[in-house]
C-alpha cells in the first residue's frame, strides 16, 4: 500500500520535519495552517496548503473533521499527525481510517489506552510493569486523606495528554485543594479531559525514557534510551542519548521492559515509553503514542530516520534489518530553544523574531525550527522556537558543540531561554553527570539564567553599537558625507550615544579623528574597523570583533563573548505617566480564568490575585507586596491585551 500524498496535521517545526524525510522519499505533501500562520514556513514548504480559519487550537489544529477535510479536499492518501494537537487522539485515528486515508501513528486501541494513564498504569502492572503508587481523583470525596495515604510530596496528574500540563507537585496539605482546581483546568483546556489522579512523587529522579518501533509483522525493537532530566514545569528542555545513568545491564533490562509495555497493548509504529530511575530502580511514568520532540537525538545516535521508519511501517514494511539490530554510537544532546523568560518564572513572550540563523560550519550540529526570519512568535501556541541538537564521539565533544552554536546564533527577537541553555550545558554538575529532574530547582536561577556578558562584556557591546551607529549615520548623510563624524575645528565634547541593557545602561562617549578613535573611561583601545554592521578593535591587546543589526531603537549585538541586546536610549527622553506604585501588568495577551481578589481586599505579598491563561498555560498574577487592593481592571473570562493593569496593591 504505497503511500503518494501526505497531510500533517501539524505546524511548525514537527510540521517542517516531516515535510523533509518526504521529500527524500518522492511523497507529496500537503500542509495545514491558522490565521496567525499564514506565511510562516510550514505553510510555505509544502507543495500543498489548506487553511483551517481561526486562531485558537480548537478551530484549527485541534478540528479533527477540518483536517480530514483538507486531507480529502488535496487527494491525500495519508495523514502524520506529527506530536501534540490530535497525535493522540483515539478518535482522530479512527476518523482517518473511516475517510479510507491511511494513519501514520499506532492503532486507535493502543492511542486510547495508552492515553489514559490510569487506565496505562494499570494494564502496565498487570504486566509485572513497576509502577509507582497512585489513586485516580474521579468520585473520591476523601481527597486529603487518600493523598496521606500515598505520602507526600504527591504529584496532581492529568490522565490525559503530556507536556508538563494539568501536573502539580504538593508538598503541604493545605495546598492540594488548589493544586486540582487548577490542574483540573489547565488538563481541559489543553486536552478537552479533566481526568486527574495522585501520584507519589519522587524528589531526586531521573526521567528516562526508551524509543520502542513496531511493525506489523511483530517485531517489536528498542532503539535505546534518552535522559530527559532536565525540566522546567515538568517539560523537558535538555535530552541527551545514552544516559550517563545507566550501565549495559540497566539499560537491556529497561529496554526489555519497554518491549513488554509495547506488546502489551499491540503497539505498531514509533512510541516512547517513559521511566522514572532512581537509586537503580524504574517505574513506568507514561507511554506516548507517536513521535516524540526529542526524536533527533535517537537519530544522531543510531543513523535511523524515524519518520522514514513510520511511514514505511504505515505502508505495511517490515522494520529494516538495521532497525532491528540497532547500533548506537556516539553521543547526542538536544536542547529546546522556547520564547521566554526563565528570571520571570518561565513566562512565555511573544513578538518578531527579526533573526534567526545559526552558523552553518559547526560539524555534528542540527536546527530543527519552525520559525525563520520575520517569523511571529504567536500568543495562540506553544512557544518552542527550535531544537538544538548537537553529536560527538563523546559526550563531552557533544557538549562543546551544542554550547559554542548556542552562543553564536544570532536570535534577533524576543528574549529566550539561551543563556540558560548554556549555562546549564557548560556547568560543571552537567559535564559530572549529576542530573534529575530538580536540576534547576537546586540552582540559583538568577545565576544559571543570568546574561552570557558581564558588565564589562556587555560596556564592550555597548561601544560597539555606538560606533556602527554612527558608521550608519555618517552612511546616510547625504552632506558633507567626507567629513568625519563628529568633526570640530577646534576641540569639543565627545560625541555621545546611551544604550540599556540585562546589565544595565551604558553611556558611552567617544572622539574620532581621522583613523584614531578615543572611547572616554577605556584606556588602550585601538580601532581596527568600523562599519554600520561591524567592528573590530583591541583593548588591553584583546581583539573582539561585534556584529551589530538595529531593529528601530533595539540594537543586537554578537560576538564570540555572546549576545546581548540594547536599547537605544532617546537624547531626548519621553515624560513618563504617573502610575500606581504595585499596579500588576499583563505579562502578554491572554484570557483571565479567574480573579480571586475584590476591591478593597487585604492582600499578602505573594498571595495569588488572578490566573492569567496564555500560550496552553496557566500563569499566576501574584501581590507584589502586602496591602489592599484598591483597583482591578478585568474580571474572568476577559480577552487582556499585553501591558494592561489588570489590578493595583496599594500598601497599607
Amino acid at each position: 500500500m504505497a503511500i503518494s500524498k501526505i497531510l500533517v496535521a501539524n505546524r511548525g517545526e514537527i510540521a517542517r520535519r516531516v515535510f523533509r524525510t518526504c521529500r527524500e522519499m518522492e511523497i507529496a505533501t500537503v500542509a495545514v495552517y491558522s490565521d496567525p500562520d499564514v506565511g510562516e514556513p510550514h505553510a510555505l514548504e509544502a507543495d500543498e496548503a489548506v487553511r483551517l480559519p481561526g486562531a485558537t487550537p480548537g478551530e484549527t489544529y485541534l478540528n479533527a473533521k477540518a483536517v480530514i477535510d483538507a486531507a480529502i479536499a488535496t487527494e491525500a492518501d495519508a495523514i502524520h499527525p506529527g506530536y501534540g494537537f490530535l497525535s493522540e487522539n483515539a478518535d482522530f485515528a479512527r476518523m482517518v481510517a473511516e475517510a479510507g486515508l491511511t494513519w501514520i501513528g499506532p492503532p486507535p486501541d493502543a492511542i486510547e489506552v495508552m492515553g489514559s494513564k490510569i487506565a496505562s498504569k494499570q494494564l502496565m502492572s498487570e504486566a509485572d510493569v513497576p509502577t509507582l503508587p497512585s489513586i485516580e481523583l474521579a468520585g473520591l470525596s476523601a481527597r486529603k486523606s487518600a493523598a496521606m495515604s500515598i505520602g507526600y510530596p504527591i504529584l496532581v496528574k492529568a490522565s490525559a495528554g503530556g507536556g508538563g500540563k494539568g501536573m502539580r507537585i504538593v508538598k503541604d496539605p493545605d495546598d492540594l485543594l488548589n493544586a486540582i482546581e487548577a490542574a483540573k483546568r489547565e488538563a481541559a483546556g489543553a486536552f478537552g479531559d479533566d481526568t486527574l489522579f495522585l501520584e507519589k512523587y519522587l524528589s531526586a529522579a531521573r526521567h528516562i525514557e526508551i524509543q520502542v518501533f513496531a511493525d506489523t509483522h511483530g517485531n517489536v525493537v528498542s532503539l535505546f534510551e534518552r535522559e530527559c532530566s532536565i525540566q522546567r514545569r515538568h517539560q523537558k528542555i535538555i535530552e541527551e542519548s545514552p544516559s550517563v545513568a545507566l550501565d549495559d545491564r540497566s539499560r537491556k533490562e529497561m529496554g526489555k521492559t519497554a518491549i513488554v509495555a509495547a506488546k502489551a497493548v499491540d503497539y505498531v509504529g514509533a512510541g516512547t515509553v517513559e521511566f522514572l530511575f532512581q537509586d537503580g530502580s524504574f517505574f513506568f511514568l507514561e507511554m506516548n503514542t507517536r513521535l516524540q520532540v526529542e526524536h533527533p537525538v535517537t537519530e544522531m545516535v543510531t543513523g535511523l530516520d524515524l519518520v522514514r521508519l513510520q511511514i514505511e511501517v504505515a505502508q505495511g514494511s517490515p522494520l529494516p534489518p538495521e532497525a532491528l539490530s540497532p547500533e548506537m554510537r556516539g553521543h547526542a544532546i538536544e536542547a529546546r530553544l522556547y520564547a521566554e523568560d526563565p528570571l520571570n518564572e518561565f513566562l512565555p513572550v511573544t513578538g518578531t523574531m527579526h533573526r534567526f540563523a545559526f552558523s552553518d560550519q559547526t560539524d555534528g550540529l542540527r536546527v530543527d525550527s519552525g520559525i525563520e526570519n520575520g517569523s511571529e512568535v504567536s500568543v495562540h501556541y506553544d512557544p518552542m522556537l527550535a531544537k538544538v541538537i548537537a553529536s560527538g564521539s563523546t559526550r563531552q565533544e557533544a557538549i562543546g558543540r551544542l554550547a559554542t552554536a548556542l552562543r553564536g546564533a544570532h536570535i534577533h527577537g524576543p528574549k529566550t531561554n539561551r543563556d540558560l541553555l548554556v549555562r546549564v550545558v557548560e556547568s560543571e554538575q552537567f559535564a559530572d553527570g549529576e542530573t534529575d529532574t530538580h536540576f534547576l530547582d537546586r540552582h540559583d536561577i538568577e545565576k544559571l539564567a543570568a546574561p552570557l556578558l558581564n558588565e564589562e562584556e556587555e560596556r564592550l557591546a555597548a561601544i560597539a553599537a555606538a560606533l556602527a551607529d554612527q558608521a550608519e549615520r555618517r552612511r546616510l548623510s547625504n552632506v558633507l558625507g567626507t567629513i568625519p563624524s563628529g568633526w570640530r575645528n577646534s576641540g569639543s565634547q565627545p560625541q555621545r550615544s546611551s544604550y540599556t541593557g540585562p546589565q544595565g545602561e551604558h553611556d558611552i562617549r567617544y572622539t574620532m579623528s581621522g583613523n584614531l578613535t578615543a572611547i572616554d573611561g577605556q584606556q588602550d583601545f585601538d580601532l581596527i574597523s568600523c562599519t554600520p554592521h561591524e567592528v573590530e578593535f583591541t583593548v588591553d591587546e584583546i581583539h573582539y570583533h561585534f556584529e551589530v543589526a538595529r531593529y528601530g531603537q533595539i540594537r543586537f549585538v554578537d560576538s564570540d563573548l555572546g549576545s546581548t541586546r540594547l536599547d537605544l536610549q532617546s537624547r531626548f527622553p519621553k515624560a513618563s505617566t504617573d502610575e500606581a506604585v504595585g499596579s500588576l501588568h499583563a505579562p502578554m495577551p491572554g484570557k483571565v480564568i479567574r480573579v480571586d481578589v475584590m476591591e478593597g481586599d487585604i492582600v499578602k505579598a505573594g498571595q495569588v490575585l488572578l490566573v492569567l491563561e496564555a500560550m496552553k498555560m496557566e500563569h499566576a498574577i501574584k501581590a507584589p507586596l502586602a496591602g489592599r487592593i484598591t483597583e482591578i481592571n478585568c474580571q474572568a473570562e476577559d480577552q487582556v491585551e499585553a501591558d494592561l493593569v489588570l489590578v493595583v496593591v496599594s500598601e497599607e
